[in-house]
Order: C-alpha cells, then structure tokens, then sequence
C-alpha cells in the first residue's frame, strides 16, 4: 500500500510538471502570438503615398525625388503615387532630371519627362540647355531654388519649384561634391526629399 501511494504521488509530480512545462512553454510564447493574430490581426503600417512616411492634406500632392549616387542608385521622382523618372522606367539619365507637372483643379498630369537637357524644349516651355549658365540658374530662381546659383560639377541637388513662386522654395536640399566628404569615389552622397506640396504655391 506504502508503494503504491508512492507511486501515485510521483505520477502526480510528474503530471504537475508537465502540466507547468506546457503553460510555461506553450502558453507563455505560442499562445500570446496566436491570441494577437486572432483577436488584434497582425500590425499592418498604412501605406502613404509615394512611400512616403506619412499621409498629405487634402490641398497637396505628394511627392518623393531622389537624386541617385554615382552608379549605385539612379534617380527617381515620385508624384501623387506616380513615378515619372526611374531606373526601372529607364527614362534618366546623367546630368539634370527634370520632370514638368501641371497641377490643374485639384488634379495633376505629367505633361513630358525629361531625363536629359534638351536643346528643343515643347512650346510655352523653358528647359535648361545643355550647360548650367546664368540664363539656366536664373529660371531655377524663379521657380524659388536659393542653391542653384552654387551648383558645382558633380554636386547632388533635388528641387521643387513653382512657376511664378513669390517666395523661396522649402523643397530642395544641395549637398556639395567634395572628395574629402563623398560617400562615393567622385560623387557625393544620396539626396531624398518627400514632402506635401500646396496645389498653389504663392
């Protein structure tokens, strides 16, 4: 009798343990992942447009633009979820990018893409030439740019401007090509700007 109440009382440790070994294990971990999968669904962060960190009012546009790095990563511009210029577009090239977009009532459209200078610009429009010269810088400075009069060889620059802007542009950003400071052999680091523009910049 003395050994079998022995035996049932180890058989009770035993039970206890592996009682407590699965409310330890499976419980503790399996069981708190499963609950917030079940009951609160896996934590999905919204998407904003161009992929950017954060929502835009309703009287702006979104917008993205990076400047590319050597050969590394090519340039890019994002507008209200559109991608105009892309390496996977094929449609950049060396030297200025420049991308016209007419805002209209509320809506936007693409008016032509521009991934190299032209010398033939469309009608009722001013592109650069093939040279940045003071006639060039002057037209970016109407647009609002308070850096493209100290664009060098090689520097990284990504603007957004307006015509007929009364004031400086907030949206541009101009990092210097300086071989003490580049990320890369002869070319400075990636510029990224995103931003809400105003449909009416004044």
């Amino acid at each position: 009798v003395h050994s079998a109440g022995v035996i049932r009382l180890v058989l009770l440790f035993v039970t206890l343990l592996g009682m407590w070994f699965i409310m330890k294990t499976y419980f503790h971990h399996t069981w708190k992942a499963v609950s917030l999968r079940s009951w609160l669904g896996e934590a999905r962060l919204p998407r904003h447009k161009c992929g950017n960190q954060k929502s835009c009012p309703q009287n702006y546009f979104a917008f993205k633009i990076i400047s590319g790095a050597a050969n590394v990563v090519g340039p890019s511009i994002c507008f209200e979820d559109l991608v105009l210029m892309s390496s996977v577009k094929n449609n950049i090239g060396r030297g200025l990018n420049i991308a016209l977009v007419n805002g209209d009532q509320g809506s936007f459209l693409p008016q032509e893409s521009f991934p190299r200078p032209l010398h033939t610009p469309p009608s009722d429009t001013f592109l650069p030439s093939f040279r940045m010269n003071d006639k060039v810088r002057a037209y970016f400075t109407e647009l609002g740019s308070s850096h493209v009069g100290e664009l060098g060889f090689r520097d990284n620059w990504v603007f957004l401007g307006a015509k007929g802007l009364m004031n400086k542009s907030p949206f541009e950003k101009h990092i210097k090509n300086d071989q003490e400071t580049n990320k890369y052999e002869g070319w400075p680091e990636l510029l990224e700007m995103e931003g809400c523009a105003p449909r009416k910049m004044d």
